[in-house]
């Protein structure tokens, strides 16, 4: 009864959260000097790229229908992005037959800790191709 509560309350948040959040990257450029969204402070500090630089302006290009531009702007977020309501629902239960070979890899932790630190050490290269990786 208190996980069924739990379930709930987290769907309503979700429910809410996703609304708003689409309004608040529809209303509001990160492009833009003034915005209220927060700089990365990785990139202040050290001058290189992290995992999510770029995914706040990618946001906003998607919330307004620029699927290239978003992907630009971080490619592995997009990617995520896309696999999550997947894996959410994967380990809410939905194990459709079909989508078994995908979550085999995706839900493995070993697959992350390898993808993450070389997505982050490549999008740091100043070679072509690994500068598409950079955002913008």
């Amino acid at each position: 009864m208190v996980l069924e509560t739990r379930h709930r309350l987290g769907l309503a948040g979700v429910a809410l959260a996703i609304p708003a959040g689409l309004w608040v990257l529809w209303h509001f450029d990160p492009n833009v000097e003034g915005n209220p969204f927060p700089p990365c402070m990785f990139l202040a500090f050290t001058g290189y790229y992290c995992i999510g630089c770029g995914l706040t302006r990618a946001l906003h290009a998607l919330a307004h229908g620029d699927l290239l531009r978003a992907f630009s702007m971080n490619p592995l977020g997009l990617v995520t992005l896309a696999l999550i309501p997947l894996m959410v629902l994967w380990s809410a239960g939905w194990n459709p037959r079909w989508l078994q070979p995908l979550m085999k890899v995706v839900m493995a932790p070993k697959l992350w800790l390898a993808v993450l630190p070389a997505y982050w050490i490549a999008r740091n290269l100043p070679w072509y191709p690994f500068t598409l990786l950079a955002p913008g």
